[in-house]
């Protein structure tokens, strides 16, 4: 396994980061346990996962494997997310989605309990809540930070601007801000070259793509019908269909998968810190790792290029002129 940096800390990471969403929902609890202790052998550090995944449950299949010990919960870098509504009436009209400090507060007493542990490493916000102010969120993270429940602060699904406020923000009260930025990125999806990629690399934050694999597409299953409900929606397959050939195609003379190179190709860009690879069974998980080795040549990235179009650049150089 190779290592990271993350964003502009000290804090260093497995180049794949293993993505938990299926965990409670589409993987049972035994199935969850063998998937990150092979994690855990493979030297990949950073486990990614949110409150309300599976309601609640998927961190609660995380804390239970902490709790079989054997250094698993030291050896882990630990990351959650905060923003969605846990449907707990007992929040009463602040169970909408939102970051006020008052849910921060409750929803990370959540998380702590249900992990079974007293601290989190990168404690996100899942999504941006523009009807709170930065004063409001750094305080409490501030706040957090100082009781030891989180070692460091990220975003997730944040414009370029977000980003900029909130590090200017935090830079006039002295704190760190942000060290990650968890985004919608892959070969289908490049809109982010545009400001969050660049945003993220001048300010100070590693970029982690989720849906690295555009919901299975990018895995080779749909073209061959063997697809899952979310790759296989016949609308986007039907949409990208001359692009996932070529793409197949390939991969086919490079004698590698298609989720292989896909992953491969997000690993050789330099904003890019670690994809979150969000691993259903065993064989998908063994096939991830494949990834970190395999680095493609400037030809095979040209070819990309040709078959899934970016946006030409930096904005705004590329509409502009």
């Amino acid at each position: 396994m190779k290592y990271s940096y993350l964003g502009k800390s000290g804090l260093k990471v497995s180049r794949l980061c293993l993505g938990t969403m299926n965990f409670g929902w589409n993987t049972e609890e035994k199935d969850a346990f063998r998937i990150m202790d092979a994690a855990l052998d493979a030297g990949i550090n950073f486990f990614d996962m949110a409150n309300q995944y599976a309601l609640g449950r998927t961190e609660e299949i995380i804390g239970n494997w902490f709790k079989q010990g054997g250094g698993r919960r030291e050896r882990i870098v630990l990351a959650t997310k905060v923003y969605n509504d846990m449907h707990d009436d007992n929040d009463g009209p602040n169970r909408e989605a939102g970051l006020s400090a008052y849910k921060i507060r409750r929803h990370l007493e959540g998380s702590l309990r249900r992990l079974q542990t007293d601290h989190i490493e990168l404690y996100q916000m899942h999504h941006i809540d523009r009807n709170v102010s930065w004063a409001e969120l750094w305080n409490a993270f501030e706040i957090a930070a100082d009781q030891g429940k989180i070692g460091y602060v990220g975003s997730s699904n944040f414009a370029g601007w977000d980003i900029a406020v909130a590090q200017s923000e935090a830079k006039g009260r002295g704190m760190l801000g942000l060290i990650s930025e968890q985004h919608k990125y892959n070969l289908l999806c490049r809109l982010p070259e545009l400001e969050v990629l660049p945003a993220s690399q001048s300010l100070g934050l590693g970029v982690l793509p989720w849906s690295p694999l555009d919901g299975g597409l990018l895995a080779g299953n749909a073209l061959r019908g063997d697809s899952g409900k979310r790759s296989g929606d016949t609308a986007r397959l039907d949409k990208h269909r001359s692009q996932l050939e070529a793409f197949a195609k390939l991969c086919d003379e490079l004698g590698e998968r298609e989720d292989v190179v896909a992953l491969a190709w997000l690993l050789s860009n330099p904003a890019v810190t670690a994809p979150i690879t969000g691993v259903r069974t065993m064989e998908q998980f063994d096939r991830t790792l494949r990834a970190v080795e395999l680095e493609l040549d400037e030809a095979t990235l040209k070819r990309l290029d040709e078959i899934f179009p970016g946006p030409g650049g930096e904005a705004p150089q590329a509409y502009a002129w």
